[in-house]
């Protein structure tokens, strides 16, 4: 199973559940993810199904570091990322933290409006465990679980309030979500932007590592 391609590995294993599917092409539900999976060598049948399934006025996202796009389609964004895994042992259980579930989604949704951390929908909470913490019964901060692929899992969706930053939230939310993650026998990964830096210093301050250098395609039916 490849890191460099996964939303296709996802959506090809734990998550075919929920994926639609078209041929050897496969997308997340548009309420769910706009995550787009083609085959790594996808041929232009491929990018035919693709078109077909995803349909005129859906924008979907493709992480891959060397797509090249056809010209049936249209490139609205490239943004360059960089992905992490975790060191072993990363995980940490911190009590103070709360389960969050589908009762939560509107107050998830507000906190990632405030904090643009990356896409996340009103049924991305159905794609693994979510975790959030509390103060004077406000959602402030909050991290979950997305593509899972074999021996590996993806944490996303970290946010804090603008308002408490700074109080090692971030930390304490990744090392608790990998804790979940790694009794699974899995090892946490997650990506960001190159631009990102106050992420990246969270992430190399936590031991994590570089994998691999991608991009993440946003693109739509021409």
């Amino acid at each position: 199973m490849s890191l460099l391609n996964p939303a296709f590995e996802s959506l090809s294993g734990a998550h075919s559940s929920v994926a639609e599917v078209l041929g050897n092409v496969r997308v997340y539900p548009a309420d769910m993810a706009p995550f787009l999976g083609l085959p790594d060598a996808a041929t232009p049948q491929d990018w035919a199904d693709a078109a077909e399934l995803i349909g005129p006025g859906r924008v979907v996202a493709i992480k891959h570091p060397d797509l090249v796009v056809p010209e049936s389609f249209t490139v609205d964004a490239a943004i360059d990322l960089v992905q992490f895994v975790a060191p072993p042992g990363l995980g940490a259980a911190d009590p103070e933290l709360v389960e969050l579930g589908p009762a939560d989604v509107p107050e998830m949704l507000d906190l990632v409006a405030r904090t643009d951390p990356g896409p996340f929908r009103k049924r991305t909470v159905e794609l693994g465990r979510y975790l959030g913490l509390r103060e004077n019964g406000v959602l402030i901060a909050m991290a979950g679980e997305r593509y899972r692929i074999s021996g590996h899992t993806e944490i996303s969706a970290v946010c804090t309030h603008p308002d408490h930053r700074g109080r090692g939230l971030a930390t304490r939310l990744i090392r608790a979500v990998a804790a979940g993650i790694e009794q699974r026998g899995d090892r946490p990964f997650l990506h960001t932007g190159t631009a990102n830096r106050s992420a990246i210093r969270v992430y190399e301050h936590l031991g994590f590592t570089v994998s691999n250098r991608t991009k993440v395609t946003v693109l739509q039916v021409a």
